[in-house]
């Protein structure tokens, strides 16, 4: 798919396998979605723009290199917030703007209900965060967001862990020339709206709020 690029990486493939695992407790389910959460972000970053300085170190002039964008992380709650940290360790400084979404689970239709989006953006780049592409309805609704907050579809990068083929294309759809970053790719959706083999419900394997 044209703008999807998915990480070919052996950590990143061990380490979606484990998340895969019933058995993986939610301490080892976070540690893994914050160690694919920063690769991803390290690999989507390898394109940004730089501006050079003058600086000096203790033995002589050398010239450095610093971030020209202002970067924004926009995770989607709940899942989103298990790759928050990753990018921060990336973006120290960045602002984090939550945006709340949930599908809902007859009409699987997108609901927003929280924004912390300011009223212009002070920012030049979003990362939008959200561990799990399913029908692509609660990305394109966070997208749809996102530019009519101001930022150009070419000024975004989404940033996911495990995505359906289906939902995918539901996003490119409706957001042709989307910059997608993905760890895998699942084909099957089930009736349910659920990537078959996928993750289980991400938000509740992240904060342990599984039910018996």
């Amino acid at each position: 798919m044209v703008g999807v690029h998915k990480i070919s990486h052996p950590i990143v493939n061990a380490e979606l396998s484990k998340l895969r695992l019933s058995s993986t407790s939610s301490k080892e389910f976070r540690e893994g979605i914050n160690h694919i959460a920063l690769i991803l972000g390290l690999e989507a970053s390898k394109d940004l723009e730089e501006v050079t300085f003058d600086g000096q170190t203790p033995i002589a002039a050398f010239k450095g290199t610093n971030i020209k964008p202002r970067v924004g992380l926009t995770p989607i709650l709940r899942a989103g917030l298990g790759m928050t940290d990753a990018l921060l360790t990336l973006f120290p400084s960045a602002p984090v703007y939550h945006l709340g979404i949930f599908r809902e689970k007859v009409t699987l239709q997108p609901v927003e209900y929280y924004s912390k989006l300011p009223a212009q953006p002070p920012i030049d780049i979003v990362y939008l965060l959200d561990p799990l592409i399913a029908t692509g309805g609660t990305a394109v609704a966070a997208l749809t967001m996102i530019v009519d907050w101001g930022i150009p579809v070419d000024k975004i990068k989404l940033l996911c862990v495990l995505a359906s083929q289906e939902g995918l294309k539901n996003v490119q759809s409706g957001f042709p020339g989307l910059e997608i970053w993905v760890a895998g790719i699942d084909e099957t959706l089930t009736k349910e709206g659920l990537i078959s083999p996928g993750l289980g419900d991400t938000g509740d394997r992240l904060f342990n709020t599984l039910r018996p």
